[in-house]
């Protein structure tokens, strides 16, 4: 299966890349591609499958791809994934925020990713706080 997008998408939607960026966007494409597939399979639903029937998502493929694929790679691989850190001196004070919490492709792709593909609907209920079947007065 191919990827939903292309390292030129990556380089025309975000920046352009140097050229082992350019082979780390190769690598994670068919990964992250098939990642958004599973998530698919997982609520019962096709992606391929979907993207045939509305062409129009194929583009909505190729841009969560694109923003999963350039989320993971704005991860600092020196260290840990810090999107905040911050240190004190004399009380021996240190806190960091990550920026993807426990870090990986996996952890990248968002909710509000997987909403814009259809793979993910907010659950629509109504709770009623007054009993209005049944009028009990009690005197």
């Amino acid at each position: 299966m191919r990827a939903f997008a292309t390292v030129n998408d990556i380089v025309t939607l975000w920046r352009p890349l140097e050229p082992d960026e350019m082979t780390r966007a190769g690598a994670l494409l068919p990964l992250v591609s098939d990642a958004l597939r599973y998530e698919a399979v997982k609520v019962g639903m096709d992606l391929d499958a979907m993207i045939e029937e509305s062409p129009y998502l194929a583009n909505v493929a190729k841009l969560v791809t694109v923003d999963v694929v350039t989320r993971v790679m704005r991860q600092n691989t020196s260290g840990e994934p810090m999107s905040q850190e911050s240190q004190a001196a004399l009380g021996y004070s240190w806190s960091g925020t990550y920026a993807i919490p426990g870090g990986g492709i996996a952890n990248a792709i968002m909710i509000n990713d997987l909403k814009r593909l259809g793979l993910r609907r907010q659950k629509i209920g109504v709770i009623e706080p007054y009993d209005t079947g049944n009028n009990h007065h009690f005197d």
